[in-house]
Order: structure tokens, then C-alpha cells, then sequence
């Protein structure tokens, strides 16, 4: 049944296509039915992308079983943990205006941190470098004090009350704590909530007006709503985007594919898009350059992913691939650089090949890094655009 109506909504959608400038990709639409098919997804919306175009724009399958809802282009997903880039850029703007570096120590800007000490006793020092690359050891705070915060500033004493995890940069460790305190940071030294930051600076230069922190009702009415496989109904949305949260730099932004897609095409070009320069030459390079050392990062480290950790290393809010190896990354070149979200939504910035892979899902549960679905997208992608 999902798969008549996951053909329904490709034929549905198609005429909508022969009016625009993106084609869509009959490779990727097989690629990404078959996951359709097996019940593994109800849907997807994919771009490809050059720092100049989209090569291809593909809306396959349903945002919604229940309703029959086709997914489209505006289809709004939560991105999650792709928002980190974003407060990377950030970060790095104010750096290019003056306002702060990121080897700074993070009580330079929020005082409160002068007093944190390390496991070992010592004054912890954390810089903005290592709260962005995941090499802090800040603790994570407690989760029912978060959920009753309105402000990044609120999170500020919920972190600093949990003892840290280890020595900065001794190790990576995935810490959500140590990006919303760099996103409070934006705030403290442009004088600008954060989500008003990105939205001047960001979002509204690059034309993404359908991203956002907190979606109003016509905007929800595009949601994707997530699917878990074998559930007759969606599973619970998850806990952002709401009126009266922080807006939460590791993970509050709602996008599309488009949307994100130009974000994507702004670091394909360097920092630049349409003429108009976000980061400085210095600015981008420090982003898409290896921080981490030898340490081992990422979201592929166990056994069960092949032990990939020493594969990648992080930039500052990125992911960065630094050896190609079977499965995801067999198709991508050494210094591809990106981020997943924890729904499945990935995108992955190949420099060499300059080609930009966006995909929304609203898959819960999954290593949306890991996942076959991923692979098979890229591939396909990969593939149809082999001169790139």
C-alpha cells in the first residue's frame, strides 16, 4: 500500500517540476523509493547542489501517510544537529567583526566560567574552539532543569552545575552543552538574541525563509511528520520549536531542503553567495580544517560502523572526512565536511567535486550518518553527476 501511494505522490508532484530549474533525477528517485518501498521511510525531499545551481531537486514519497500529503519542496523538517553549523558560522563572523576569537577562553565572555574546574582541580579555561569541536568536557547538565529554561543564558548555571567529563582536549566527545553556550555567546557580543542573529545574518541574506526556530501555524502545517517503521502513526514530535524555549544552537533550527541547500552552496563557494561574503578567507579555512588532531570523532567509531574514528576529524561545528572508507564515504573525497540530524537529515560538502548532498527525512532512531539510505542517496547522486 505505502508504495502506491508513495508513486501516487512522484506522479502527483511532477508537473511542478517542468516549471522550474531543478530537474529532477530519476537515479536518486530509485534509489530513494526502495527505501519507500520497504517501509523504511515514508518520504523524502533530496537536492543535489554546485555553489551555482541545483543539479537536481527531488520530492519522492509522503510527508504525511495519514493525510496523503505529498512531500514538496517547502516540506519543513527538523533538522536538528544541522543547526550546529550554523552557530559555527556564527561564531566565526563575529570573529571576522572583531568581537571575539575563537582561542578566546569562554569566560572572557560569560564569567561564570572562570570558576569551572576540571576533574584533576584545575581551572578548566575552556575555549570557543573546543566547545565547537566537541573537546571541552563540559558536562551536559541536567535534563529536567533544561526543560524548564526559556533563555541560553538559563543553561549557563544548569551546565556549570554538572562536574566536568574530562581534561580539555584529552578526548572528543559529542556534547550538546558546549555549542548552546557558544550560541549564548553570539548573543552576549552582537547584543542579538541568537535566533534574531541568524535570521538577519543568515538566514534572510541567503533566502532561507522558510528556516526557523519557532514555526508559526502555516509553517506547521508543512511539517513532515516522523515516521518510525512498523508504527501506524507518526512518533512523537520531538521537543523544539516552541514558543518560550531557548533557541538552541546544537539543535533548534526547522528548514527544507532547498533552504539548507543554499547554506550549503555559500561554503561550496567558500563563504560567499550571490556576491555577498559571510566568512573571510582565514574564517572558512579554520572551519573546514582539522581541530581534533589524532583523536579519534565522529559517529562511526564502534565496531558495528567499522571502527571509522580515526577517519574523521571536526572543524569548528563540521564534521571532516579525512580518509574515505567503504559504505558512506566511499564516494565523497578527502575533505568533505558536514553534519547530520537526528531524524536522518544529512548534508555533506564534497570541495573537490564541488557538489553539495542534502537529504531530509524524518526518520527517528536511526544513525541517520551511518545509514544505508545515506549511502544509497550519495551514490546515486554521485554517479549521475560524474564530471562534477
Amino acid at each position: 500500500m505505502l508504495k502506491r501511494i508513495a508513486v501516487y505522490a512522484v506522479l502527483l508532484f511532477l508537473p511542478a517540476f517542468a516549471l522550474g530549474a531543478e530537474p529532477g533525477n530519476p537515479a536518486i528517485r530509485t534509489a530513494v523509493e526502495k527505501f519507500i518501498d520497504a517501509q523504511d521511510i515514508s518520504g523524502a525531499v533530496t537536492v543535489v547542489a554546485t555553489k551555482h545551481k541545483f543539479l537536481a531537486l527531488d520530492t519522492i514519497g509522503l510527508a504525511d501517510i495519514a493525510k496523503k500529503k505529498p512531500m514538496e519542496p517547502d516540506t519543513l523538517f527538523w533538522v536538528a544537529s544541522m543547526t550546529k553549523p550554523l552557530t559555527a558560522v556564527s561564531i566565526l563572523m563575529l570573529q571576522d567583526e572583531g568581537k571575539l576569537k575563537i582561542t578566546d577562553p569562554v569566560e572572557k565572555f560569560i564569567p561564570e566560567f572562570a570558576a569551572l574546574k576540571t576533574p584533576t582541580g584545575r581551572p578548566a579555561h575552556i575555549t570557543i574552539e573546543q566547545m565547537l569541536t566537541h573537546t571541552s568536557g563540559l558536562g551536559e547538565g541536567d535534563g529536567a532543569a533544561i526543560k524548564t529554561a526559556h533563555t541560553l543564558r538559563d543553561l549557563i548555571p544548569i551546565y556549570l552545575a554538572s562536574p566536568m567529563l574530562y581534561e580539555p582536549g584529552e578526548r572528543w566527545r559529542y556534547t550538546q552543552s558546549g555549542i548552546n553556550v557558544a550560541a549564548r555567546i553570539v548573543e552576549v557580543t552582537s547584543g542579538l538574541s541568537f535566533d534574531h542573529f541568524v535570521s538577519k545574518h543568515l538566514l534572510k541574506p541567503l533566502g532561507m525563509k522558510h528556516t526557523t526556530f519557532y514555526p508559526n501555524k502555516k509553517q506547521r502545517s508543512h511539517l513532515a511528520t516522523p515516521y518510525i517503521k512498523d508504527k501506524q502513526t507518526g512518533a512523537p514530535y520531538a521537543g523544539y520549536g516552541n514558543q518560550g524555549q531557548p533557541p538552541f544552537g546544537n539543535g533548534g533550527l526547522f528548514s527544507t531542503g532547498p533552504d539548507y541547500a543554499r547554506f550549503c552552496q555559500m561554503l561550496l563557494n567558500s563563504g560567499t553567495f550571490r556576491g555577498k561574503h559571510y566568512l573571510s578567507p582565514a574564517a572558512f579555512q579554520q572551519l573546514t580544517t582539522v581541530h581534533t588532531g589524532e583523536l579519534k570523532t565522529g559517529f562511526l567509531q564502534t565496531e558495528e560502523y567499522g571502527s571509522r574514528g580515526m577517519n574523521y576529524g571536526w572543524g569548528i561545528g563540521v564534521a571532516i572526512l579525512k580518509s574515505p572508507h567503504p559504505g558512506v564515504a566511499e564516494m565523497l573525497s578527502p575533505g568533505t565536511y558536514g553534519h547530520g540530524g537526528a531524524w536522518g537529515t544529512q548534508a555533506w560538502i564534497d570541495p573537490v567535486r564541488g557538489l553539495a548532498y542534502i537529504l531530509m527525512v524524518q526518520r527517528p532512531g536511526v544513525n541517520g550518518d551511518a545509514s544505508n539510505l545515506r549511502q544509497a542517496f550519495q551514490q546515486a547522486a554521485s554517479d549521475s553527476f560524474p564530471n562534477r
